[in-house]
């Protein structure tokens, strides 16, 4: 006897956990002292400029220097917290019959609204 006619769910084995490229522990916080940045520099004076960036912004971070010749500097996770774009702090907006804070005179609900 076939599998088809008796089956009536799918025939494949879905997986059930599948990644699509974004963190799954989201509960992770970069830069704290459970989870350091990992860092790589290339010369000591980098290293140094690196560690005061990372002590102004009280973070924690693990920076090795790395001088052989073929050497990447790799600070991207550093840049990425330092250029972290802060909350929009939205103004309380005008109800519908007050006047329009763009300032044309108009009513809100006739303006912008």
């Amino acid at each position: 006897m076939s599998d088809k006619f008796f089956f009536m769910g799918r025939q494949d084995a879905r997986e059930n956990h599948i990644e699509y490229g974004r963190d799954v522990n989201a509960s992770r916080k970069f830069g704290s002292k459970k989870y350091p940045l990992q860092l790589v520099v290339t010369s000591e004076v980098r290293k140094k400029e690196v560690e005061t960036l990372v002590a102004e912004a009280q973070l924690y971070a693990v920076v090795k220097l790395d001088d052989s010749k073929d050497a990447v500097e790799s600070i991207a996770e550093l840049t990425v917290l330092l250029n972290k774009k802060a909350a929009v702090e939205v103004d309380k907006v005008p109800a519908r019959n007050e006047p329009c804070n763009c300032g044309s005179g108009k009513k809100y609900k006739k303006c912008c609204g």
